[in-house]
């Protein structure tokens, strides 16, 4: 581990990349609880001065997919990973609405992330207001998204490495590279993954690492607040990865027939608040809340049934999400995964 820390620690002029085969060797070191914790916070923090290469950063992952099993998922399912670690402050977590009217919509989405972002809530808390499972274990999850095309996986549960890892930044005061791990992770290697991001010098990075993944198919996002979310109320920078080609995107709601929306339609609630939060998103999903909120949820939604390989375009997935919402299939769907929630409880 001093070699490695040597070779990326010396400063701008100095500093060098690790190999394949080196990131492979400190990710596993890392795992396997090898590394002193001095040396942990060394090499974390050197990681992030330096920046991870695309190379870097696809060893790392593709290291920690050795240590847990995919997902046992039927491989006929149209999912699409969906991982959401970055938290919220200022806007509702529209991506869990979004998720359901997908689910509704025939495409299955696995929702993974953690509730350790200081001051930041995650999609469990809400999640769980709404009456949807957030402590399955994996076999739990899977069997979740085969029958009701949904399932939240908490981290912890999945990987408790991993999480160990991102809990650090309590510690430390900043993210480390198990951050945009966690996210390229793909627990049951679904075909399509929807990644967002905050940090602009992780967008390309993380399209071609998961091109060395194998992935065939990602949207990863500019997204609202790092989730992988589309703006109601703005353009949204996006990458398209389809079969080895990148293709750099700019969408804005006008341009799937949607009306622009408004910041104020996307505002989120305090931690404090999270019960009004699932209030809301209950009325959306109910189809009783008409306006920026509801077009919000659509446009996700919309994104997530393109992921999943319902139309040719997301601007085609628009009506299938509004017609989704207006049939009843959504609220449907929520009471589904709500009761799915009582089952799980008498079971343990």
């Amino acid at each position: 581990m001093k070699q490695f820390i040597a070779k990326i620690g010396k400063g701008q002029k100095a500093w060098k990349d690790l190999t394949w085969d080196e990131a492979k060797q400190a990710m596993r070191l890392l795992i396997e609880g090898q590394a002193t914790p001095v040396q942990v916070g060394a090499f974390l923090l050197a990681m992030r001065i330096k920046m991870e290469s695309v190379a870097e950063l696809a060893a790392f992952t593709a290291v920690a997919r050795e240590y847990v099993s995919p997902l046992p998922v039927p491989r006929d399912l149209s999912l699409v990973d969906l991982p959401t670690y970055a938290g919220k402050q200022d806007t509702f977590h529209v991506s869990v609405g979004a998720a359901i009217v997908a689910a509704a919509g025939g495409a299955a989405i696995l929702m993974h992330g953690y509730e350790g972002v200081p001051d930041r809530p995650g999609t469990a808390a809400v999640l769980a207001k709404l009456g949807i499972p957030i402590a399955l274990m994996p076999k739990q999850a899977a069997d979740e998204l085969a029958a009701k095309g949904f399932a939240y996986l908490d981290i912890a549960l999945y990987h408790p490495p991993i999480a160990r890892f991102l809990e650090l930044r309590r510690e430390l005061g900043v993210r480390n590279f198990f951050h945009p791990v966690a996210r390229m992770l793909n627990p049951a290697r679904a075909q399509s993954q929807v990644i967002g991001l905050t940090h602009p010098a992780y967008f390309e990075k993380t399209a071609e690492a998961l091109t060395m993944l194998g992935c065939r198919r990602a949207l990863i996002l500019r997204g609202v607040e790092g989730d992988p979310e589309l703006s109601i109320a703005s353009v949204t920078k996006l990458l398209e990865l389809r079969d080895e080609r990148i293709v750099p995107l700019t969408l804005q709601p006008k341009d799937v027939g949607l009306p622009l929306g408004a910041f104020r339609e996307m505002a989120g609630f305090s931690p404090t608040l999270v019960d009004q939060e699932a209030s809301l998103l209950r009325r959306i999903l109910h189809n009783q809340a008409p306006g920026g909120q509801r077009n919000w949820v659509i446009l996700n939604a919309a994104m997530l049934l393109y992921a999943a390989g319902k139309a040719p375009s997301i601007s085609a997935c628009v009506p299938l999400a509004q017609q989704t919402l207006e049939s009843g299939a959504v609220a449907r769907k929520l009471s589904e995964l709500a009761h799915s929630s009582q089952l799980t409880a008498i079971s343990h």
